[in-house]
């Protein structure tokens, strides 16, 4: 069940880490090229930002499929779409082949992508904290970012070991091979899901519905019936959303302008998705011992504090110290962020309209968590430092950090993990 749901995370997350590395070190190339160099890379990461724009669209209708029909039917459909969108990327032609009709295209299958992507997360992370035992929904939760470090290795191992032949066959051909080899893994996400049963917590509510014992309601309006848990969920998924994307993404942008070969990133991004298959699943069990509260608000907390010093060991141009920097700006809070957040939000929910809550949540803040690399790269270029990022990141935090105070949990959940460690 765990790698039902962690396989559809894997992809999600391979497909928008693997954009992300490519729209920092080849689109710009290959369907950006007649600008200037630094003009180039805000126009890839405007494409990058553009895949949001859908999320919450996709978010709102996988949500109501998995909340009204099951969870089986919303995590069959995602992990066929995202596979096909992923891999037509791969295949669209260079601008010098076809070109104005090759930046379009790239648009919108990344449009089409951020579609089915926007229904995977929520949909997989109720079914896993569902099936998962009473004081260990941290734990199993945190499992699907385990999947999402698989895709860290995955996607920049896949551009480390081609980047490392042929530069001309690389930005001809080689990049395009990990976006297509995503039809493979969607194929191996069907094999897996096609076994998948329902959560009992899932059935019950439907028995109840068929004979009448509930009324049958409207996932979106049920979960719009508790809008102070809506909107926060949005603002408390803010922080993790631009973790990645400013220390990884733009990171990478960032230390490329500084004259460092874009394969010492590809080689960081590997080691942090190695580190976070290990973290995820141990911050995930501290947030069960400590409460997700508490501990997402001091991750969010540590990450405003170390971003400063990853970006300064990443001026080094030495790759070691530019590895710890990811290290120490993404492993340590940024896992501890995202390794809790999906499980928190399903605790914000009821049954019915779990999905679509946790979507809400989700999508909305990865929707403007998305434009961060754009954001960074714009503040950088308008003031040559990285500062200014420092503070919109801080600013980021701190909204967070205010709304998972006033969030409202459902007691029994929430402190299922201190009563357990009690018991």
């Amino acid at each position: 069940m765990v790698a039902a749901g962690a396989i559809g995370t894997l992809m999600e997350y391979y497909d928008y880490y693997l954009y992300g590395l490519a729209a920092a070190v080849v689109f710009p190339a290959v369907f950006f090229p007649n600008t200037d160099p630094a003009v180039a890379v805000l126009e890839s990461f405007g494409s990058f930002a553009f895949g949001f724009l859908l999320r919450p669209i996709g978010g709102l209708f996988w949500g109501h499929i998995g909340d009204r029909f099951g969870r089986k039917p919303a995590l069959m459909a995602t992990v066929i779409g995202m596979g096909i969108c992923t891999a037509a990327i791969g295949l669209t032609p260079s601008y010098a082949s076809i070109g104005i009709v090759a930046p379009i295209l790239l648009l919108l299958f990344r449009l089409l992508q951020g579609l089915f992507v926007g229904g995977e997360m929520g949909a997989a992370a109720t079914l896993v904290v569902e099936h998962a035992p009473v004081g260990r929904r941290g734990l199993f939760g945190a499992l699907l970012i385990s999947g999402a470090g698989v895709a860290n290795v995955a996607s920049a191992g896949f551009m480390a070991l081609l980047g490392a032949g042929s530069a001309s066959f690389f930005m001809a051909w080689g990049w395009r091979l990990p976006f297509v080899f995503a039809l493979v893994l969607s194929v191996i996400a069907v094999v897996l899901r096609s076994k998948l049963e329902e959560p009992e917590e899932f059935k019950q509510h439907t028995q109840a519905v068929e004979l009448g014992q509930v009324k049958r309601t409207n996932p979106l309006k049920e979960a719009l019936r508790h809008p102070k848990n809506a909107l926060l969920g949005i603002l408390i998924g803010l922080p993790q959303s631009i973790a990645s994307y400013v220390v990884l993404t733009f990171g990478i942008a960032f230390i490329v302008s500084k004259g460092t070969h874009a394969q010492v990133g590809f080689i960081g991004t590997m080691i942090v998705g190695v580190l976070q298959i290990f973290a995820a699943p141990f911050w995930g069990w501290v947030s069960d011992k400590v409460g997700r509260r508490k501990f997402y608000i001091t991750a969010a907390i540590v990450f405003a504090l170390l971003l400063y010093p990853a970006f300064a060991l990443y001026s080094t141009n030495v790759a070691v110290l530019i590895w710890l920097g990811m290290v120490i700006g993404f492993v340590i809070p940024g896992v501890a962020m995202q390794s809790t957040l999906q499980t928190m939000l399903t605790e914000m929910f009821d049954v019915e309209a779990r999905i679509t809550g946790v979507n809400i949540g989700y999508q909305f803040s990865n929707m403007l968590g998305g434009f961060a690399p754009l954001i960074a790269t714009a503040l950088s270029l308008a003031f040559g430092s990285i500062l200014p990022i420092i503070i919109f990141a801080a600013v980021v935090v701190l909204i967070g950090v205010i709304a998972t105070g006033y969030a409202s949990f459902r007691p029994d959940v929430e402190n299922a993990g201190r009563l357990h460690a009690l018991a």
